[in-house]
């Protein structure tokens, strides 16, 4: 299966068919954690509604931790096996995680405002979150800025797997410093700290926004198979229109004339 995965034209068959299936089930799991959010979920006694922003702020902190992980898989792919589709994936999950983490900053100032009294602290979560957000625009940059996919590949490979120390400091930032965000409380040993009726709608919108980034990184590999492919065929036509220009055809034999001149 693995295999067959690995052959572009495969992918994009077998994608074609499981993407309008993700897609859809993502839009109703995202309209039932919605409603079960801002209508069924109690607002907290402390945060009062302001806790609502969670339901988008906590799995898009995921989500861009998620897709970061994903790129840093594609890049031993890439540059270990060589796997046909692992630059393809990479590239196309690049701006997927950088969008789920810049949400995650902004709905996270959106929370701080009346939570803590500001917008934004040098808090260690805060603080290793944006880094990420800046290695994800270096990683975007570095790929335009080379033209040619295999050296692209090759050199964010790296710049990516260089950046992947900053996952586990967002991850254990809270356990590792004093900060401002709690530990974890979903996760853990024992159980989750979180009330039920808070927790299921939480679970159901990650589900829902991970089915929306999984659709959009399908969507966004075969995107990129695709440009690939228009890429190559412009080359081969390119090429053989040079080589008609170096090599004309010879000329025919003059024509023969009759009659009188």
């Amino acid at each position: 299966m693995i295999r067959e995965l690995a052959n572009p034209t495969r992918f994009m068959s077998l994608s074609g068919i499981a993407l309008p299936w993700i897609g859809g089930l993502s839009a109703v799991v995202l309209v039932v954690g919605l409603y079960l959010a801002f209508f069924v979920a109690p607002a907290d006694y402390q945060q009062g509604d302001t806790v609502r922003i969670m339901y988008v702020h906590v799995p898009a902190a995921w989500l861009g931790l998620f897709f970061y992980v994903t790129m840093a898989a594609s890049a031993v792919g890439s540059l270990v096996w060589r796997h046909p589709l692992a630059d393809v994936s990479q590239k196309a999950a690049a701006p997927i995680g950088a969008a789920f983490t810049l949400i995650c900053l902004v709905t996270g100032s959106l929370w701080g405002k009346p939570m803590w009294g500001t917008y934004w602290v040098w808090d260690a979560r805060l603080t290793s979150m944006l880094v990420l957000l800046l290695i994800y625009g270096g990683i975007l940059a570095l790929w335009n800025a080379i033209e040619e996919p295999n050296r692209a590949a090759r050199a964010v490979s790296i710049l990516t797997l260089v950046g992947a120390v900053n996952i586990p400091v967002v991850k254990f930032s809270v356990d590792w410093w004093n900060t401002l965000h709690q530990p974890a409380s979903v996760f853990r040993m024992g159980g989750s700290t979180i009330h039920p009726s808070i927790l299921v709608p939480l679970l159901v919108m990650a589900v829902g926004f991970t089915l929306l980034g999984v659709a959009l990184h399908l969507s966004g590999m075969r995107t990129e198979i695709l440009r690939r492919r228009v890429r190559t065929l412009t080359i081969l036509e390119a090429e053989r229109l040079d080589a008609g220009l170096a090599h004309p055809a010879p000329a025919g034999p003059a024509p023969i004339r009759t009659g009188a001149a």
